[in-house]
């Protein structure tokens, strides 16, 4: 079985976090987001995946090579320039002979592939939209279906007059080869406003398919933190790497953590953590390879990816730290923080308010505070 994940977006909106990485290569839990994906698509039966990409082709390469390493085949196939949903899929029919999944690279769920699947074939369709409810229908795209699951009419962020379903479009698709010659070659295309309207107007058979499995957009700040939280309170279901060394503490690889240091869970610290004396580490939050968390530091719900030096009485929290920064001391980080790549701060900065710091910023003592 193959799929396809379109993984050609900018990141804009998890900025300053996606200036240097890519958003499927964001870490979650301290694993590459598109590397989850793609254990999780193995563990489903899939075993050839093609990579649709239009942004720093160059790190999907260096990290996931030829998927060899995950136990599957992967093509890496960069867009000569942006082409939309259903244009950038187009761009791979000639690797697509078969019945193939799409997926958006933004997104995170424990759908059940092969129970969608089996429903596709039960229903003869063309193609298969994985649907899931939400509590305001008006932020998203509705797609409305018959008694038979068969999709009827697609409803683009109505008013709260004109709602008639809470199910929206969640981003993991079935299509049947024969599809794609609906979608024009070498031109931007959209899914949601090209496509699914086609076949629509054509009759081919087209349905949803329902399903309550988990189901979010890390694209967001918010989100990416709540995604964090989610897995590490088992909202969703997640296999942790290392060792469990503590009551939902889980240790990667070797850390030094003085005694006085307090760590209530749930908490995941990478391979080579530092965690210096009377340091309280609470969950939920992921602490990336190579942290040193200096004397009295306090961390409570957040995020932080590789290399972080954190100084001594800082406290970090709801925060999200990118890779390499250099933390000064009693600093207050919180309520959404994001701090880029090798930033340094010096001591007694307040940053709050969802503040965001692209990367190799540098603030002077007490520069700042909103």
């Amino acid at each position: 079985m193959k799929a396809v994940i379109l993984v050609g977006g900018l990141g804009t909106r998890l900025r300053p976090l996606t200036c240097n990485t890519p958003k499927p290569m964001i870490p979650l839990v301290n694993q590459p987001f598109i590397e989850m994906m793609l254990l999780r698509l193995r563990d489903q039966g899939i075993d050839e995946v093609i990579l649709a990409v239009q942004y720093l082709a160059d790190h999907f390469r260096a990290i996931l090579g030829d998927g060899s390493r995950l136990g599957l085949k992967l093509h890496t196939v960069e867009e000569p320039e942006p082409r939309g949903t259903a244009g950038a899929v187009k761009n791979v029919e000639d690797l697509l002979d078969s019945t193939t999944f799409v997926f958006n690279g933004d997104v995170m769920t424990d759908l059940d592939l092969q129970a969608m699947l089996a429903f596709h074939r039960e229903k003869g369709s063309a193609l298969t939209i994985s649907l899931t409810p939400v509590d305001d229908p008006t932020q998203f795209g509705l797609v409305e279906t018959d008694s038979s699951d068969q999709i009827k009419r697609f409803l683009e962020k109505p008013r709260v007059e004109d709602i008639t379903t809470n199910m929206i479009n969640a981003g993991t698709y079935i299509i049947e080869p024969e599809v794609f010659k609906y979608v024009p070659p070498a031109q931007h295309y959209m899914f949601e406003r090209g496509l699914f309207p086609v076949l629509l107007q054509t009759g081919d058979p087209m349905f949803g398919y329902p399903s309550r499995a988990y189901w979010t957009d890390i694209g967001k700040p918010q989100t990416y933190l709540d995604v964090h939280h989610d897995i590490l309170i088992g909202k969703v279901h997640y296999t942790f790497r290392g060792q469990q060394i503590a009551d939902r503490v889980w240790l990667e690889d070797g850390a030094e953590i003085h005694p006085s240091a307090q760590i209530v869970g749930p908490v995941v610290l990478g391979r080579g953590v530092v965690i210096e004396r009377n340091a309280r580490i609470i969950g939920p939050t992921v602490i990336g390879a190579r942290c040193t968390i200096g004397s009295d530091v306090r961390i409570e719900g957040s995020v932080l990816w590789e290399d972080n030096q954190i100084a001594e009485g800082t406290l970090l929290h709801s925060c999200v730290l990118g890779n390499g920064n250099h933390i000064g001391e009693r600093n207050h980080i919180t309520d959404g923080a994001i701090i880029g790549d090798q930033c340094s701060i010096g001591a007694e900065n307040r940053l709050e308010r969802g503040i965001r710091l692209w990367p190799k910023t540098v603030l002077n003592d007490k520069a700042i505070s909103f």
